[in-house]
């Protein structure tokens, strides 16, 4: 499983947004700068998070991208979802069926067994973080730190 860049970019554009302390937000080119992306890829990212409903704009000319609601309230599930999607969905096993018309594995298949184990075990953890969970410093998100010793701790009784 890969993490996207248009996945780790628009969190990060987001992140940033939320902490701006300007009313009128953040312009293209200012998260193109401080992010140290090209303006065209920094529009086409703000564009879908604006489409998925997590940010709006503000008119003007120094108008910019503010977000649509608290950043208690944004959940990164659905923040991945609308950058990238979910990692196993309904039409995953239509979309991977080989040469032939249909999946000879369509009846009795382990291989969706896993991906929708995995798919569940992502929603539980990311269903849970906002993005104001994610604003702080990295050492000092707690939910991240309690995910973190989890992680850990699963991988010591292996």
């Amino acid at each position: 499983m890969k993490i996207t860049a248009q996945e780790e970019y628009g969190i990060r554009i987001l992140i940033r947004i939320a902490r701006c302390a300007d009313e009128s937000g953040y312009t293209i080119a200012q998260i193109s700068e401080a992010e140290g992306l090209t303006p065209h890829y920094v529009a086409k990212l703000t564009r879908q998070l604006r489409i998925g409903g997590f940010l709006k704009s503000t008119p003007g000319k120094h108008g910019g991208y503010i977000l649509s609601k608290p950043a208690s309230e944004i959940n990164i599930n659905l923040v991945l979802k609308t950058l990238g999607g979910a990692l196993f969905d309904a039409a995953f096993c239509a979309a991977h069926i080989g040469a032939l018309n249909l999946c000879t594995n369509s009846v009795d298949c382990s291989a969706r067994s896993l991906w929708k184990i995995i798919q569940f075990a992502v929603d539980q953890v990311l269903d849970k973080m906002t993005l104001a969970d994610l604003c702080g410093k990295e050492d000092s998100v707690i939910k991240l730190q309690a995910l973190l010793k989890m992680e850990e701790q699963l991988l010591q009784t292996v």
